[in-house]
């Protein structure tokens, strides 16, 4: 009996355990770094204030019930710190019960003494994630052509950065020239887009810094950069929001209708900077259903 309850106690631990960790770069790849050797430094509830290299953490749904559309979580934190448990694992689980594969990814902080160029770090990351998917899809089930991201808070203003730049910052060579850094649709949460009036001001600083150019703070508010070849796009927002203003989503909303993109807002009165997966009013809550039917109703 006990060997029994043993087995099973470790199959417990194993299913829990597998999920894939895949480095971003291979061994040489990694741009933008000074060499330095860093140690990972996590605080408590799950925050991570410092990686060495980039990773993802795939988490997928069984095979039978898998779709093509995969989705890359890019966890919040004000660009200080990553929120991978609940800003990046609790949206990923939600995310596979669609049948969508999920990558939860880690990237490097603009507050890492490694990097030589801070603020396109973290940009350099989730360009070279979305290459690796689309370049691995077929492992996975997946298409490489239905790849999005969803991105919360600080995560969303980089969810925005890699929906709207299309300079490629990866220096990856050979094959992976040819493969697009451009997500197929993004899904923005309580984002961070602008640095202007309404810029969560911890999130600015840490990927700016102090004494910011009125040309730098415009090129980084995301509002600016929308074009007609930005993906389609559907934002939350709460209105209670006191941490990230809703304006932030309404600015970026409006970009979109001024250049034709497809895509959807929801401003809800309750709510402040914790939507997620478990929310405080039913009412916040339909954010998920809401999410999950613009996500049938993309045509590809």
């Amino acid at each position: 009996m006990k060997k029994f309850i043993l087995i099973l106690i470790i199959c417990f631990f194993n299913h829990f355990s597998a999920q894939q960790k895949i480095p971003v770069w291979e061994r040489g790849q990694m741009p933008n770094s000074k060499g330095l050797k860093l140690k990972i430094e996590e605080e408590k509830e799950g925050r991570i204030t410092q990686i060495q290299e980039a990773e993802l953490l795939a988490f997928l749904p069984a095979k039978e019930e898998r779709k093509k559309m995969a989705v890359i979580i890019i966890p919040g934190g004000g660009y200080h710190h990553l929120t991978y448990d609940l800003g990046g694992y609790s949206y990923a689980k939600w995310i596979n019960t669609l049948g969508i594969s999920a990558f939860v990814l880690n990237y490097r902080l603009p507050t890492s003494p490694d990097l030589k160029q801070k603020e396109i770090g973290p940009l350099q990351d989730i360009q070279a994630a979305i290459k690796y998917i689309r370049k691995n899809a077929q492992q996975w089930g997946i298409s490489p052509d239905q790849i999005g991201v969803l991105g919360t808070s600080a995560g969303g203003h980089l969810a925005a950065m890699v929906s709207n730049i299309s300079t490629d910052y990866t220096e990856l060579k050979g094959d992976w020239e040819t493969i697009s850094t451009i997500p197929d649709f993004a899904i923005l949460v309580s984002p961070v887009i602008d640095f202007g009036v309404f810029a969560h001001r911890g999130s600015r600083t840490n990927l700016l810094g102090e004494n910011i150019s009125e040309e730098k703070i415009k090129e980084f508010s995301m509002q600016n950069r929308v074009t007609a070849k930005t993906p389609p796009t559907i934002l939350f927002h709460a209105q209670d929001d006191n941490a990230v203003p809703m304006m932030n989503s309404v600015l970026y909303y409006q970009a979109m209708i001024k250049n034709k993109v497809k895509g959807a807002i929801f401003i809800f009165p309750e709510g402040e900077h914790n939507i997620g997966i478990s929310n405080k009013t039913a009412l916040t809550d339909n954010w998920k259903k809401l999410c999950e039917d613009w996500l049938k109703n993309l045509s590809y």
